[in-house]
């Protein structure tokens, strides 16, 4: 791939974002996602820092992948562990690596942070393709079952 790039999301890739989740949650769960929701959510994270951060992957200026990180303090360790939530790749992409570029720089960005533990995400455990890109990028889920209760919109 020539002329690719990770960047940090800005308020101009709010529709560009929410397309995406909009597509996992069906691709992934067969849900629909209500899209003025799920805009302001993604603005919601723009807007406030605290809440985490959006990166993009491009390939020629075209956003082709996103993630967010969010953050779980741990008072084990005295530090925060990054959660990698909204990953998505445009399905012409997928198969390429992508993940594994925005996890290397992800970990970099941790690895260079004294005040981060680690980072850890959650997947559907039918979802066996996402689960082995994890595990390429040299993740384990062997560690923690997530047990959730969620309202729904």
């Amino acid at each position: 791939m020539e002329n690719t790039h990770i960047r940090k999301a800005s308020h101009a890739d709010i529709e560009t974002i929410a397309q995406f989740q909009a597509e996992m949650a069906m691709e992934t769960e067969s849900l629909t996602l209500n899209p003025a929701i799920l805009r302001q959510g993604v603005k919601a994270v723009l807007d406030d820092e605290s809440k985490g951060t959006y990166y993009v992957f491009e390939v020629d200026n075209r956003i082709i992948s996103s993630l967010l990180i969010t953050y779980e303090w741990s008072d084990w360790r005295n530090s925060t562990v990054y959660w990698l939530q909204s990953v998505y790749v445009l399905k012409e992409f997928r198969r390429r690596g992508i993940f594994s570029h925005l996890y290397e720089f992800v970990k970099d960005l941790a690895v260079n942070d004294n005040g981060v533990a680690g980072i850890r995400l959650y997947v559907d455990k039918t979802n066996l393709k996402a689960q082995k890109a994890y595990e390429n990028a040299g993740m384990n889920g062997s560690h923690y079952t997530t047990f959730e209760w969620m309202k729904r919109f």
